[in-house]
């Protein structure tokens, strides 16, 4: 039986996938123009961006069901094509001062990227977990990229074994479910698991829901299956360690947004407890652990892990409730973004002090007030943002999940005062690299030079940041979009 496609709804994807094969090919055959890899890959997000946004209002279903275009889908497709161009601008000197290796960077990147822009539109076990793996096997390469480095040996390979033991655990967990419903889609799997089961096949069921939930877990840094993530950052180049921080963590929660909501809401009352115990050690642990740290990427890898605690605090919100269930969806959803625009500056001001030590520790940024007086001050804004600190986008971000938690009661009450002590405790850490660019003297007296895309992404990340913490009223754009919930 032929099957209908419909091309329009998978118009970027092609878009994206073409720029794909056309990068791979020029530079196997271009090889005095490797620098050619990232105008041709950004001009390719550029247009798969384009032919996104002309999707917006769309209700788009292909490939049966496996595959659908909404307002969900749109929204994060387009932040992960955002992101990719960010990603592609902070990428190119730093690319470029290694003289090698350039078409395969951004040939890996982009395929990751693919696997992004995959994510939110698939409504299946089967397209879901293709979609992740096309995230998650080029991020193994890209962590190890600097051959020489045993450092960034080390972070491939441990990225990579505990990305394949989770991929194997939620593997096993997606059999299990589709031997007791008979589908591997999503919406099927709901309707399957809120009818009558057997003893035997509610056990099966939850046993699946456990795996599943484990093999997300380790892909979003959750603890205790976080330990991959500092050393895989530190050990990557920058802007592979701001890709892992940003897109492929969003990937993740894009990824268990809809597994949740859509595939296993009957069993909330199993599941919703788990989280709230994976939350409360997420950002626990993050957050006390990042107050050891004395290097600037591990120091962003720990917040990556206990901001990875607050956007797992909404799934342990769910009820029989919708409309509680819709504010928690809706919280996740916009803290997701808004936090990939905080750590994508951050990880811009990194990288342009990167320029002049791999090593960076906290002293590499001591005086860069007076070396570098923007990037200062947007990174101080970046950490400000990132503790929660009014009027930044983070407070109001941090603002969603609190109301939504207060708003549920019961348990979530409990789960919003260690949220509140955790963003108090956050704060001392977040102030660490301020602190050493305002207060102690420049090792270095010449000025800082910052290659003007990274500036760029700085500008464009601080602007973002400063404008929704005074104007909150661009958040109310989000929540509708989160449409997921309550069909």
């Amino acid at each position: 039986m032929t099957q209908a496609i419909d091309y329009h709804a998978i118009l970027p994807e092609l878009i994206l996938s073409g720029t794909i094969v056309l990068v791979l090919f020029v530079d196997a055959f271009v090889k005095k123009r490797s620098w050619v890899a990232m105008p041709l890959s950004l001009l390719g997000v550029i247009a798969t961006l384009v032919a996104t946004l002309t999707l917006i209002g769309s209700n788009r279903v292909t490939f049966g069901g496996m595959y659908v275009v909404d307002d969900f889908a749109v929204m994060f497709k387009t932040f992960f094509l955002s992101v990719a161009v960010l990603v592609l601008a902070i990428s190119l000197r730093y690319v470029r001062d290694g003289r090698s290796y350039q078409g395969e960077y951004y040939f890996l990147l982009l395929i990751s990227f693919l696997g992004c822009v995959m994510m939110p539109s698939s409504r299946d076990l089967l397209s879901l977990f293709i979609a992740l793996e096309l995230v998650s096997a080029p991020g193994f390469l890209l962590a190890a990229f600097r051959k020489s480095d045993l450092r960034s040996n080390e972070a491939g390979l441990k990225f990579f074994l505990i990305g394949v033991m989770s991929t194997a655990v939620m593997l096993y967990g997606m059999s299990l479910m589709y031997g007791v419903t008979g589908t591997t889609r999503l919406v099927q799997i709901g309707v399957a698991l809120a009818g009558p089961l057997t003893q035997g096949q509610e056990t099966l069921a939850l046993a699946a829901i456990l795996f599943i939930m484990v093999g997300f877990a380790f892909k979003v840094s959750a603890v205790p299956f976080q330990f991959w993530a500092p050393d895989t950052y530190e050990g990557s180049p920058v802007p592979v360690a701001a890709f892992l921080a940003t897109a492929s963590k969003a990937a993740g929660f894009a990824g268990l947004l809809q597994l949740m909501f859509v595939a296993f809401p009957a069993q909330f009352e199993f599941w919703a407890p788990i989280f709230a115990v994976l939350s409360i050690l997420t950002m626990t642990i993050g957050n006390f652990v990042a107050l050891q740290q004395r290097q600037a990427v591990r120091l962003l890898a720990y917040s990556s892990i206990a901001q990875a605690g607050y956007m797992l605090l909404p799934f342990a919100l769910v009820s029989a409730d919708q409309a509680v269930n819709r504010e928690a969806f809706a919280a996740a959803s916009t803290y997701i973004l808004i936090y990939a625009i905080m750590t994508m500056g951050a990880f811009a001001v990194v990288t342009a002090v990167s320029t002049e030590s791999r090593a960076l520790p906290f002293s590499d940024f001591n005086g860069l007030t007076k070396r570098a007086p923007f990037l200062a001050v947007a990174m101080t804004v970046f950490m400000i943002s990132l503790a929660g600190i009014p009027p930044t986008a983070g407070f109001w971000a941090k603002f969603l999940i609190f109301r939504a938690a207060i708003d549920r009661g019961g348990i979530g009450v409990t789960l919003a005062v260690v949220m509140l002590v955790n963003s108090v405790v956050s704060i001392a850490y977040y102030l660490a690299i301020p602190r050493a660019m305002i207060f102690n003297e420049p090792e270095r007296d010449r000025p800082l030079s910052s290659p003007v895309l990274v500036t760029g992404v700085a500008v464009i990340s601080l602007v973002a940041v400063v404008v929704i913490g005074f104007y909150p009223e661009l958040l109310y754009h989000f929540p509708p979009l989160s449409t997921l919930v309550g069909r």
